[in-house]
């Protein structure tokens, strides 16, 4: 391989990973089982409303400022069903208790097309790997959940180094634990400024994942491009 690549770190969520069904889905299935009825797209928007303002007033899941990330999620579900126009309080915490577990589970995530045979053959290389992703302290159950922790030499968290992407400082752990130079590693994600960019901007080699049809940044060159993660290999190995 030109690039001499020996560590590939991976971004997580909608890279690996990705919800089952709209956050909405989810929230208004857990309200149906108490009875209530919210229409799962009101839930949807209000989650978006709930999280942008809790990520705003609390970065890095309330890291660093009193609050555990589970407190941080059950407030942000809270304020999600309050905006929905549901105000029974004892119902709303057990709901919001009930659904930061769920989405601990397989139930709620599944394996993007072509990640586990990707993993598995870059295992196969002899590459080492990491997760670098902005997530709380669920991911490693997670990712265990969904089968692909063993994968991974570490799994680095956001709520865990204090950084979250496109912090340089997230990417500088991952290189010390991985014991590499950053030009003999990679990251492969989904999302240009977190991924792609903050990947370079460390040293490091960058590929996005951009599903086809989606068109990439006109400042990443194409053999950074990943259609699928299947392209991964072809694409190092050039």
């Amino acid at each position: 391989a030109m690039l001499r690549l020996r560590f590939l770190t991976w971004d997580v969520k909608d890279t690996l990973l990705r919800l089952r069904r709209p956050v909405g889905e989810s929230y208004a299935a857990e309200a149906q089982a108490h009875g209530i009825r919210v229409q799962p797209e009101a839930l949807t928007r209000s989650f978006q409303d709930a999280y942008g303002a809790q990520s705003r007033l609390f970065p890095n899941y309330g890291q660093g400022r009193g609050l555990s990330s589970q407190q941080w999620w059950v407030d942000v579900v809270k304020q999600t069903f309050r905006l929905s126009g549901v105000h029974e309080e004892g119902v709303i915490t057990l709901m919001a208790e009930n659904l930061y577990h769920d989405f601990c589970t397989a139930g709620n995530w599944e394996v993007l097309p072509g990640a586990s045979e990707t993993l598995s053959q870059c295992c196969q290389r002899g590459f080492c790997m990491g997760v670098v992703s902005n997530f709380d302290n669920r991911l490693e159950k997670i990712l265990s959940q969904c089968n692909l922790r063993h994968h991974f030499k570490f799994v680095l968290t956001s709520e865990e180094t204090g950084f979250a992407k496109p912090d340089g400082r997230i990417f500088q752990k991952a290189l010390h634990l991985g014991g590499v130079p950053p030009e003999q590693a990679a990251h492969v994600g989904d999302d240009y400024t977190r991924d792609y960019r903050a990947a370079r901007a460390a040293g490091m080699h960058g590929f996005l994942l951009r599903p086809a049809g989606q068109s990439a940044e006109p400042e990443v060159p194409p053999e950074h491009v990943l259609p699928t993660l299947s392209h991964l290999l072809t694409l190092i190995e050039k």
